[in-house]
């Protein structure tokens, strides 16, 4: 991943959040963004000259779990504070500046955790500093930290201090360092975003990335990478490939072919919905597959998710491969032959899917993404991924300046091995029956409650290994129970259990228990992300 490129005055300013093991990591990285800045995420291993060599406007050091003094604890990169690029330290990365450049850390026998009073402190002249100037005198921040500032470094002008932190943000502007022991980058500090914009205007960093240039730039760079070539793009009915594919449409026009893999793992009415709302909108020439069959063979008797998910990586490209050579022939669904080898595979990924599958800086492996760490070692393609680099409200962003209907781009997240991980267990036709039939309902009733855009999405999960006793009409029951997981995010990267209204749940409920036979008992998942991934498995 790499800042787009060009000449000239209109190429995109880069921002790198150097990452120390932080839980907002790429919550910083999304912020910059939303201030018009393009950013992107490195590890704090990373040499500060292949760093320099990204030609950074600035740098931003991430906080991380780790004291300055332990044992082991990553330090900052050597040289990071002589390279002459602006940087800001939040929480763990200010301690490194602080404790890098002579100042004082220590330990603090309470810490402070959580929503906390910041008293701005006033200069000579009355100033304030670069990052809190123009902004309140007492405000809320939110801190999370054991170790705490007790002296700047030389040069350093303290601006801010709390009740347990007497060098609550310092900065040299001179030598362009600035720093914050709390998170700026979360909701819970009042004045975060204007202190962020206020770091970047001083690095002189120009609001000048928007999605108009990213659909620009996207569609030069897979003109130059496809050539006369041809690409195959695998929809799954999601936004991310329906955007991926429109990207790529644009650039190479009728030389890129779509594919739906039919792979049994789908909801209800989902394959329907692909064939006519996505060549409604774009009129690609599409081919459907339907590959049930194969997908729940290579299944059988799999219980591991990892497995699973390589498993349909695997069976999708395979599908895939197939159906290339098919178009070529002119023999497979309504696709028509384009007269040349698809040597290109489309895909849409985007950028929470490399971060969890432990491609991201810096990151441990989640868990394997199909359309990333699931990819079979023989792959015949190469790889086309022009949302690699994106967020999800990026790619719905990038969607609507494209044009798609708003039936896709709002559409709830689904993952691309569908319903196959939403079954904690074997996959079977039965259980796959059970599951879309309860997802279907609930689906429905958030939708009658007007709740689609207000929850990111809400997987209904069968425990299919799991039983218990119930009682429906008179008689006793033993059925399965299935959980309920409504999150609210902006980007997948975090998450928090939805509120959904307790009518609604009962309704839902009530309609699962009622309708689906199989089914004695609804539950409801209350875990944030973290620590809980968004999807069971």
């Amino acid at each position: 991943m790499h800042a787009p490129e060009g000449d000239g005055t209109d190429t995109p300013d880069t921002v790198l959040v150097v990452d120390f093991g932080a839980q907002y990591a790429q919550l910083i990285a999304r912020r910059v963004r939303e201030c018009q800045v393009y950013s992107e995420i490195v590890p704090a291993s990373m040499p500060v000259a292949q760093m320099l060599a990204r030609r950074p406007k600035a740098i931003i050091l991430s906080g991380g779990p780790a004291s300055v003094y332990a044992p082991g604890a990553p330090p900052a990169p050597d040289g990071m504070f002589q390279a002459g690029v602006p940087i800001l330290g939040i929480c763990y990365g200010f301690q490194l500046m602080v404790s890098g450049l002579g100042g004082t850390v220590q330990r603090t026998s309470g810490g402070e955790y959580g929503a906390t009073a910041l008293e701005v402190l006033a200069g000579a002249g009355g100033a304030v500093g670069a990052l809190l100037g123009g902004l309140p005198a007492e405000q809320q921040v939110w801190m999370s930290h054991g170790d705490t500032c007790a002296a700047p470094p030389p040069g350093f002008t303290v601006t801010a201090r709390t009740a347990g932190t007497p060098v609550a943000a310092a900065e040299d502007p001179a030598r362009g360092l600035y720093g914050v022991q709390f998170h700026l980058e979360v909701l819970h500090t009042a004045h975060g975003m204007e202190m962020l914009r206020q770091f970047l205007a001083a690095a002189g960093c120009r609001p000048n990335w928007t999605m108009r240039g990213v659909i620009e730039e996207q569609t030069e760079r897979i003109a130059a990478q496809v050539g006369d070539g041809h690409a195959i793009c695998g929809l799954s009915g999601g936004v991310d490939s329906a955007v991926a594919a429109a990207l790529v449409q644009r650039a190479i026009g009728d030389r890129l072919s779509c594919v739906f893999v039919d792979h049994g793992l789908l909801r209800t009415g989902e394959a329907e919905q692909v064939e006519r709302d996505f060549v409604a909108a774009t009129g690609v020439d599409l081919t459907v597959v339907d590959a049930t069959v194969e997908f729940l063979a290579a299944l059988s008797g799999v219980v591991d998710p990892e497995e699973k998910r390589k498993i349909i990586g695997r069976e999708f490209i395979r599908a895939f491969e197939q159906a290339a050579r098919a178009i070529k022939g002119g023999g497979a669904g309504q696709g028509r032959s384009r007269g040349g080898e698809h040597a290109f595979l489309v895909q849409g990924t985007l950028y929470p899917d490399v971060v969890e599958s432990g491609g991201g800086a810096s990151t441990a492996n989640i868990k394997s993404h199909h359309n990333v760490g699931g990819l079979p070692d023989d792959l015949a393609f190469e790889l086309v991924e022009p949302l690699r680099t994106l967020f999800k409200d990026e790619v719905r962003e990038v969607g609507r300046e494209l044009g798609l209907p708003p039936q896709i781009v709002w559409r709830q997240p689904f993952p691309g091995p569908g319903l196959a991980i939403r079954i904690v267990g074997e996959v079977t036709a039965e259980r796959l029956a059970i599951v879309r039939a309860a997802d279907a309902i609930a689906r429905a009733e958030l939708s009658a409650a007007g709740l689609d855009r207000e929850i990111w999405q809400c997987p209904v999960v069968l425990l299919a290994d799991v039983r218990s006793v119930g009682v429906q009409g008179d008689g006793r029951s033993y059925g399965y129970p299935v959980v309920l997981r409504p999150v609210t995010s902006e980007d997948a990267m975090t998450a928090d259990w939805a509120r959904v209204p307790d009518p609604v749940l009962a309704r839902i409920s009530t309609r699962i228990t009622n309708e689906v036979a199989e089914i004695n008992r609804v539950v409801l998942d209350v875990t944030s992300k973290p620590p809980a991934t968004i999807e069971w498995e």
